[in-house]
Formats: C-alpha cells, structure tokens, sequence
C-alpha cells in the first residue's frame, strides 16, 4: 500500500505575495496589448487558474493575498463596463474587473529608477530649506541625516537577508521605513523615532545584524541627544 501523498507545507504570505507580484510583472513584460489573453491586464479567474497552475496557489491564498496587493498599490484594478443586449431587446449592464502590475510595483522587483516619481513630486523642497537626498533603498531623507539613513539602509539589508521569520522581517523593516519618513522632515519627531526603535533593537539578535543594530543606535543617540 502507497503511502499517502503528503501536502506540500503552507507559503508565508510574503512568499504568495512575491509569487503574484512577479506574475504581474511578467505578464507585463510579455504583453502584446493592454487586455485579454496576452494583456497586461488579466481577469481574475485568470489569475486563479494560472496561478493555480505554475505554483499551486489556492484560489484563497490568491484573492486575501491580492486585496494586500491592491491596498498596498502595488497591483490595480481596471474595470471594463460594457452593456449586453438580452433576448427581449433590454440591455442589461456589465462589468469585467481586470488586474494589472502598478509602476511601484515594477520599482518594487526592479529597484527605483530614472523613471520613478520623486517621492516629494509636487512640493517645493527649496522652499524647506532642506537638502534632500536619496538612499540606496529608494527613500529620501534630509542630507544632515546622511550617516544615520545609510546605516539604516544597510541594517534592512542585513534583516531581509537574515533567517529570521517573515513575519518579523515585515515589522523591523516598517519600523525603519517610520524612521526614514522622519528624517526628511524638518523636524524628525523624538517620540515617533523612540517608538520605531524600541521595536527595531530586537534586530540585534538576527544574525548578521548585531553590529549595525549598535551602530544605528550610536547614530541615533548622538543625532537626536
């Protein structure tokens, strides 16, 4: 008698989330057209039944993990409205939801770009009286805060790469995200950067990460004191 066939073990959210995302992605580097069987945009049975296919994703693990998609604007939704004459002559309306990659999305696989809209697109930075800069992780700080956004950067490396839990990845990254957003104001506020922190210093326990763990800290210490 065979032994019975063992389930394959559940995918972490972030793993179906990267699964879909790079569907996107490669539905639009292949596109011929905006819609239908090779457009960029796809309708969700679609979706389904082709992620079904390639990776083994439950129409659940799909639809949950595409609303975070959508909410996140990495993906959006297009909708095609038509009407659909019935047999007595009435036309009745209809609608066909389809789904396509975003450009942040496509900055999020590919990294940000000559392309990418600046993250303060429309406002006057000159006018601040701030000199702002970019990091390698396509955020933008105050150039003061220079030392301080690069270590930053190199510890998110450091956390993505590290065997901790996804999980706890998504936390300690959002975290340095909130402390990112505050060094291009021109005030960062000491409240917000502690509460980031005291999160973030759980990192040092992660492999790889306790050395920049402490020399984040230093910074923020000497920056901030």
């Amino acid at each position: 008698m065979s032994k019975a066939k063992q389930s394959a073990p559940a995918r972490l959210p972030n793993e179906v989330r990267d699964i879909m995302l790079r569907y996107f992605y490669a539905r639009n580097q292949n596109a011929t057209s905006m819609m239908g069987k090779n457009g960029s945009a796809v309708k969700i049975s679609t979706v389904k039944k082709e992620l079904k296919e390639q990776h083994g994703l439950t129409q659940q693990e799909v639809q949950s993990n595409l609303s975070y998609l959508l909410s996140q604007g990495w993906a959006e939704e297009k909708e095609v409205q038509k009407q659909i004459r019935a047999a007595g002559g009435t036309l009745i309306p209809s609608t066909t939801k389809f789904y396509q990659i975003t450009a942040a999305g496509i900055d999020k696989i590919e990294g940000p770009g000559e392309f990418t809209m600046p993250r303060f697109q429309g406002i006057k930075i000159e006018a601040t009286g701030q000199n702002i800069i970019a990091l390698g992780d396509g955020n933008q700080i105050n150039a003061r805060f220079s030392d301080l956004g690069n270590a930053l950067v190199e510890l998110r490396e450091a956390i993505t790469k590290s065997d901790a839990p996804e999980v706890e990845k998504v936390t300690l990254v959002a975290n340095i995200d909130t402390i990112q957003s505050q060094l291009a104001t021109p005030k960062p506020s000491k409240g917000i950067l502690q509460a980031a922190w005291d999160t973030i210093r759980a990192a040092t326990t992660l492999n790889g990460c306790t050395s920049l763990v402490g020399k984040v800290g230093r910074l923020i210490a000497d920056t901030f004191a």
